[in-house]
C-alpha cells in the first residue's frame, strides 16, 4: 500500500485505509481539536498541523487540494476541513467521525449558554454585559468585512457586484436572490478576467458511484425525518428547512451564513428580534467551532434542547453531504471557466451582504461614549488577530462595570 509519506510523490488511494486508523481514534483527536477551536477558519491551520505533521495521515500536497475545495464549496471551513481529512483517512466513515467530534464540544457548551441565557438575559449584570457585546459583534462582523473585502474585492466588477448586494440587502431584499443573481451576472461579467485555477495537488479521488450509494439513502432518510416533522411538528420542520438553506448558501465560510440567518429568523419568521440574534452570535463567539452555531441559540430559543439538536443537525448535514458528492469532480469543476466566473460573483456579493449586516447591527446597537471606545477597541484587537474569545469575554467582563 502507498503511504502520504512515499518520497516519490505517490500518496494513498482513497478507498483503501490509513494503516487502519481506528474511527475512534479520528473521533478523540477532532474532540481535543474542537474543545480549543477559536477563530473559525484560522482553526484549519491547526488541523493541518495535527493531520499532516504529528498524525502523518496526509500530504501537506494532499491538505492543500483539501483547503482550496473546502474554501469552494458551502459551509464552515474549519468543519469542512475536518470532514475533508476524515474522509481522506477512513472514508465516509472517518469523515462522519472527524465532523463530529469537531463540532461537539461546541453545540454542548451552546446549549448551556443558551439555556443560561433564558433564565438570566434580564438581570442587570447580565444585560450590561450583552448591550457591551452588540457593539462587539458590530466589530466582529466589521472585522469579518475587512478580512472578505481584502480576499474578494479585487476590481470593479468585484466592487459592483458587492455594492448591488448590499443596496439589495439595506431595502430588505432576500440574500439568496441576491448570492443567485450575482452568480448569474458573474458568469458574464467577469469574461476576460483573469481567474486562476487554484494551484493544489489532485489527490487520488473517491469513486463518485460509491459515494452516490451512500450519499443517496442519507438523503432520502432525512426528506423522511423532515416529512415526519411537516406531520407532527411544524415549528420544527420550519426550523430545519431554514438551516438547511442558510447552510446551503454559506460560501465562503461561517460568516457568510450570518446574513442569511439574519433575513430567514429576524425578517422573514419574526423568531426573534435583531438584539436577540446578536446575543445568539456573541454567546457563539465564546464557544469554540464555527459562527453557524448560531443555530444551536436559534434552536433552543424555539424549542428547547429539541429545538437545538434539530437546527444544529439542519445547519450542519447539507454542506457535509456537498462535500462528500463534490469531492470526486473538485478539479473537473475548477476548470470550468463558469464555475470559477459564477464563485467569483458569489465571493464578491457577500462582501456587500457583510456590509449591510454590519450597518444594521450597528444602528440596532446602544451607542454610548464608552461603547464607541470598546468596539473601536475590539475592532483593533482583531485586527491584531487577538483571539476572538479573549475579545468577546473581555468586552463582556468590562460591559457590566462601565455599561
Amino acid at each position: 500500500m502507498e503511504t502520504a509519506d512515499d518520497c516519490g510523490g505517490r500518496y494513498r488511494r482513497w478507498n483503501e485505509s490509513v494503516d487502519r486508523v481506528p474511527l475512534y481514534s479520528l473521533f478523540l483527536a477532532f474532540l481535543r481539536l474542537g474543545l480549543t477551536a477559536f477563530g473559525g477558519p484560522a482553526m484549519v491551520a491547526y488541523i493541518g498541523d495535527v493531520a499532516v505533521r504529528k498524525r502523518r495521515w496526509l500530504a501537506e500536497e494532499t491538505f492543500a487540494y483539501g483547503t482550496a475545495l473546502c474554501q469552494s464549496i458551502p459551509g464552515a471551513t474549519a468543519m469542512q476541513t475536518a470532514a475533508f481529512v476524515g474522509l481522506r483517512v477512513r472514508g465516509i466513515a472517518g469523515a462522519l467521525a472527524a465532523y463530529a467530534g469537531f463540532g461537539l464540544p461546541a453545540f454542548v457548551l451552546m446549549v448551556v449558554l443558551s439555556g443560561g441565557y433564558a433564565v438570566s438575559r434580564d438581570l442587570r449584570p447580565v444585560a450590561a454585559a450583552f448591550r457591551g457585546l452588540h457593539v462587539i459583534v458590530v466589530a466582529l462582523i466589521a472585522n469579518a468585512l475587512a478580512t472578505f473585502g481584502r480576499r474578494s474585492i479585487k476590481g470593479w466588477r468585484d466592487a459592483i457586484l458587492a455594492g448591488g448586494a448590499a443596496t439589495f440587502l439595506m431595502f430588505q431584499g432576500s440574500p439568496i436572490v441576491s448570492i443567485v443573481v450575482s452568480a448569474a451576472v458573474g458568469s458574464l461579467l467577469y469574461r476576460g478576467a483573469n481567474l486562476p485555477v487554484t494551484p493544489v495537488y489532485a489527490a487520488g479521488q473517491p469513486s463518485g458511484r460509491r459515494i452516490m450509494r451512500l450519499v443517496l439513502p442519507t438523503v432520502l432518510a432525512g426528506s423522511a425525518a423532515l416529512a415526519a416533522l411537516l406531520l407532527t411538528n411544524r415549528p420544527l420542520f420550519d426550523l430545519a428547512t431554514v438551516m438547511a438553506k442558510v447552510d446551503l448558501f454559506a460560501f465562503g465560510g461561517g460568516f457568510a451564513s450570518v446574513p442569511v440567518m439574519l433575513h430567514e429568523v429576524v425578517d422573514v419568521r419574526n423568531w426573534m428580534d435583531n438584539r436577540t440574534f446578536m446575543d445568539g452570535i456573541a454567546l457563539g463567539q465564546v464557544t469554540p467551532g464555527p459562527i453557524v452555531i448560531t443555530a444551536t441559540f436559534v434552536g433552543y430559543q424555539l424549542a428547547g434542547l429539541l429545538g437545538a439538536v434539530v437546527g444544529t443537525v439542519a445547519i450542519f448535514s447539507p454542506s457535509f453531504l456537498a462535500l462528500l458528492v463534490i469531492v470526486p469532480h473538485f478539479d473537473r469543476l475548477q476548470h470550468a471557466l463558469f464555475f470559477r466566473r459564477a464563485l467569483r460573483g458569489v465571493l464578491a456579493s457577500f462582501v456587500g451582504l457583510l456590509l449591510a449586516v454590519t450597518l444594521r447591527f450597528a444602528m440596532e446597537a446602544s451607542w454610548t461614549e464608552v461603547s464607541i471606545l470598546l468596539a473601536i477597541a475590539a475592532f483593533v484587537a482583531l485586527r491584531f488577530k487577538i483571539d476572538i474569545m479573549w475579545v468577546v469575554l473581555a468586552g463582556a467582563g468590562v460591559s457590566v462595570f462601565v455599561l
